[in-house]
C-alpha cells in the first residue's frame, strides 16, 4: 500500500477570492414600478386619482345633504362669511351672518356651523328693512341701499366681528340652496363614470380593430383604416346630436359618442405596433406551428403591444373628462337635477360675477384631474419604454 500522511489531506491556500454571486437581475416589471415610484409627479397623480375615485363614490353618502334637494331660503351661502354678534340684557350673545343675495340672516356658532334661519319681523318692502328681536335688543336690517347695513335701536351700526368658515357647507351652496360639495363630489362620480366606460369601449374596438388591420395589412388594412379616416371627420358636436335625437339626450348618448368615435386613436396605435411587430421570428415561429391568426394576435403581438395601449389608454380619459364636461356645459349633457362637472360649471356661468367661487370648484376639479391622468400617461411612457422618455 502507499504510505498516505494525514498532512496531505491539508488545505492548500486559495489563489485568490471566489467570485460573489451577483444578484438576479431585475424582472421587467421591477424595472417598470421602478421607473415609475421614481417619477414624483406620476406618483403624485396616482394619489390624487385614488382619492378623488374614493371621495367620488363614497362621499356623498357619507354627507347628510343630498345633490338634489332645493331650498331656497339657503341659496348662495358662501364657503366663508363675516360674522355679526348682538348681545341682549341677559348677557346672551347671538352670532349670525347675513347673506347678501337674499337679505336673510343665519345664526352660527363659534366655529361656523350654522345653526339655522333667524326669522325676523315683517319686511318692510317701501324702506327695505327687517326688524329682528334678540331678547330686549331689537336690530334693523337696512338694505334700502347696498352694503346693507345692521342697526340697533339707538341708531349705532353694528360692524363685523370676523370671518368664519362654514362647516356646514364647505363649499356653500348654489342658487338652488343644494350643497356644492356634495354636487362637486356626485358630479365626480358622473363624469369618471362616463370617462372610464368610454374608455373601456375604445379599449375594445380600437385594440380588436385595430389588430385585425395590422395583422392582416393589404387591402384589408387599406379599407379599414380608410374607414378610420372617415369617422374622424365627423364632427363630435355633430355626432352627439344626432345620437340625441335617437336616444334622447343623458349619460348613454354621451357613453355612445365618446365611445364610437374615440377609438379611432387606440386603433391607429395597435397597427402601428402590429405592423412593427408581425415580422419578428418568434411570429414566424409561431405560423410554423400552425398557431392560428387569433392567437398570434392574442398571445403574441398584443402582449408585446401593452404598453403603449396602457398609455394610451391614461391618455383617453382625460380627454372623455373633457368632451363630457363640455357636453354638459352646452347644454348636451346629463339632465337636471344630476350633476356632472360639465353642468355645474353651465349653473356657476349664470352667477359668476356675484359667486365667483361656484365656478372656482368644478372648474378646479376638471384641471387637477386632467393634469393627473396626462401626468400618469407621461410617467407610464417613460416606465414602460424608457426609450421614449423626453
Amino acid at each position: 500500500m502507499t504510505d498516505i500522511s494525514p498532512e496531505m489531506w491539508a488545505k492548500l491556500p486559495a489563489d485568490e477570492k471566489a467570485t460573489p454571486v451577483p444578484p438576479p437581475a431585475p424582472t421587467y416589471g421591477q424595472e417598470v414600478r421602478r421607473r415609475l415610484w421614481a417619477n414624483k409627479p406620476a406618483v403624485v397623480s396616482i394619489v390624487f386619482i385614488v382619492l378623488l375615485v374614493i371621495a367620488a363614490f363614497f362621499g356623498p353618502y357619507l354627507s347628510p345633504h343630498t345633490y338634489y334637494k332645493q331650498d331656497l331660503k339657503l341659496a348662495n351661502i358662501p364657503p366663508f362669511f363675516e360674522t355679526y354678534a348682538v348681545t341682549d340684557g341677559a348677557g346672551e350673545t347671538t352670532r349670525f351672518f347675513l347673506n347678501a343675495s337674499n337679505f336673510n340672516l343665519y345664526e352660527v356658532d363659534a366655529e361656523g356651523n350654522m345653526l339655522g334661519l333667524l326669522r325676523g319681523g315683517r319686511k318692510d318692502i317701501i324702506k327695505k328693512s327687517q326688524p329682528y328681536e334678540f331678547g330686549d335688543q331689537t336690530l334693523t336690517l337696512d338694505y334700502s341701499k347696498l352694503p346693507a347695513r345692521l342697526v340697533l335701536e339707538d341708531g349705532s351700526e353694528v360692524r363685523p366681528t370676523g370671518w368664519a368658515w362654514n362647516k356646514t357647507y364647505l363649499f356653500g351652496t348654489d342658487q338652488l340652496g343644494r350643497d356644492i360639495l356634495v354636487r362637486q363630489l356626485y358630479g365626480a362620480q358622473i363624469s369618471l363614470t362616463v370617462a372610464f366606460v368610454a374608455t373601456l369601449v375604445n379599449f375594445f374596438i380600437g385594440v380588436f380593430y385595430g389588430g385585425i388591420a395590422g395583422y392582416m395589412g393589404g387591402k384589408v388594412d387599406a379599407v379599414m383604416m380608410r374607414i378610420v379616416e372617415i369617422i374622424s371627420t365627423i364632427p363630435l358636436t355633430l355626432y352627439v346630436v344626432l345620437l340625441m335625437v335617437v336616444f334622447d339626450s343623458g349619460l348613454l348618448s354621451i357613453i355612445i359618442a365618446i365611445g364610437s368615435v374615440f377609438w379611432v386613436d387606440m386603433a391607429r396605435i395597435v397597427r402601428g405596433q402590429i405592423l412593427s411587430l408581425k415580422s419578428q421570428d418568434y411570429v414566424a415561429a409561431a405560423r410554423t406551428m400552425g398557431a392560428s391568426p387569433a392567437r398570434i394576435l392574442t398571445r403574441h403581438l398584443l402582449p408585446n403591444s401593452i404598453g403603449p395601449i396602457i398609455v394610451t389608454l391614461t391618455m383617453l380619459i382625460p380627454s372623455a373628462i373633457f368632451i363630457e364636461s363640455f357636453m354638459s356645459f352646452i347644454g348636451l349633457g346629463v339632465t337636471p337635477p344630476l350633476a356632472s362637472w360639465g353642468s355645474l360649471t353651465s349653473e356657476a356661468v349664470e352667477t359668476l360675477r356675484a359667486y365667483p367661487h361656484q365656478l372656482f370648484f368644478p372648474a378646479a376639479a376638471i384641471s387637477l384631474t386632467m393634469f393627473a391622468f396626462n401626468f400618469l400617461g407621461d410617467g407610464l411612457r417613460d416606465a414602460l419604454d424608457p426609450r421614449l422618455s423626453r
